[in-house]
Formats: structure tokens, sequence, C-alpha cells
């Protein structure tokens, strides 16, 4: 079992910057993706950024180019970097470990972004 915990989440004004971290208590490297979601009120979990094993990264359309995400193995770490934020950026992000016999999510971190 692997735990995975969030933290940098809060309240920012649009156009700031927040960056998320997820450090697992296990070994990242063993994941195939390491990966970034997001659910606001009333909507589905989906996915933000994600980050293989290799340090290949794919992001969704509405965050590209101001989101990037790494990962630090040696730490067991991925970060989410988060710039020129919007008020529609506001939701829960969720941490995800994925392979194919494992998934694991944390509890998330609230972002706010207000206008």
């Amino acid at each position: 079992q692997v735990q995975l915990v969030e933290s940098g989440g809060g309240l920012v004004q649009a156009g700031g910057s927040l960056r998320l971290s997820c450090t697992a208590s296990g070994n990242i490297f063993s994941f195939d993706n390491m990966g970034w979601y997001r659910q606001a009120p009333g909507k589905q979990r989906d996915l933000v950024a994600r980050i293989t094993r290799s340090g290949s990264a794919n992001y969704a359309d509405s965050v590209r180019g101001r989101f990037t995400i790494s990962r630090d193995n040696a730490k067991n770490t991925v970060y989410l970097q988060m710039n020129s934020l919007k008020p529609e950026d506001t939701a829960v992000y969720y941490c995800n470990a994925y392979s194919v016999w494992e998934n694991y999510w944390g509890q998330g971190t609230q972002v706010t972004v207000s206008s």
C-alpha cells in the first residue's frame, strides 16, 4: 500500500502561481505514470497533467503552456507548477500513482483562484 500526500494548495489571485507537491510513501519509479487530476464542485475528476517513468509529460489543453509537471525520483515526489492561474482552475487537485497492478490517490488539496 502506498500513501500519497499532497501539499501546496491555497488561495491565490488570478495571474498568480502555486506549486503543488505530492510525496509518496513508496518508490514512485515503480509506477508507470504519476499524475495530477482536479475536480471542481459538481463536475467530474479530470486529468490535468501526467508524467511517465521516463519523464515524458502530457497536459490537458486547458493548462498546456501554464502548468508544468515534474518528478524527483530520489525524493519520491511529483510537482505541479501552476502559473498564470485563472478562476476556472479552482478545484480540488488530486495526485495519482498508476501502474497496471496498482492505482492510488491522494486525499486532495484545494486550489482557489480569485478574480
